[in-house]
């Protein structure tokens, strides 16, 4: 896809951009999807499972992504003491680096990657973050969203996108019957 045409795909996939008020840090929550989407090989965001956890999960990584981000968003403002913008561009990105983690099968299935294996989401979506050039409180979120995450002292905005991040997958498996 032509890169003008991808992040403007990846404005329309993510309305909640428009929440962060810093244009810099909004632009590089595009450029790190349009990044993985182009590392991963993917030319749409349809249908690439949230979780390789919970077989036919009833939504996509799409879906989860904006659902993290309007929760920690609800939340974050009835707080009133968190940084909105990290929060939003942390919920947007928290699973970015799946995109990498994720390829399709010989059979169109979506399974771990070669890179997925070796190096977990948190971790490339950090990189990818490192490479936009965003803040490092982005990165922290990012990185420490998951399991990652246990090893370090979260600031709140991380606390935040862990909680919902859970939250969701623990719905979502429960309604799967697991």
């Amino acid at each position: 896809m032509d890169p003008k045409k991808l992040r403007g795909y990846v404005k329309e996939a993510f309305p909640e951009l428009s929440m962060i008020g810093s244009s810099e840090l909004r632009d590089q929550v595009v450029e790190m999807w349009a990044l993985s989407m182009e590392d991963g090989g993917w030319e749409s965001l349809d249908g690439i499972p949230f979780t390789l956890l919970i077989p036919k999960a009833a939504y996509d990584l799409r879906e989860h992504t904006r659902r993290i981000t309007q929760s920690a968003e609800a939340v974050a403002r009835t707080r009133g003491d968190l940084d909105m913008d990290l929060v939003i561009a942390g919920g947007l990105t928290h699973d970015v680096g799946k995109l990498m983690e994720y390829e399709r099968g010989p059979d169109g299935n979506v399974v771990a990657s070669r890179k997925g294996r070796l190096l977990r989401h948190p971790v490339t979506g950090m990189e990818l973050a490192m490479r936009v050039g965003a803040p490092l409180e982005l990165q922290h979120i990012i990185v420490a969203h998951s399991k990652e995450g246990d090893a370090v002292k979260r600031i709140p905005e991380a606390i935040l996108i862990h909680h919902c991040d859970f939250i969701d997958f623990e719905i979502a498996k429960q309604r799967a019957g697991m």
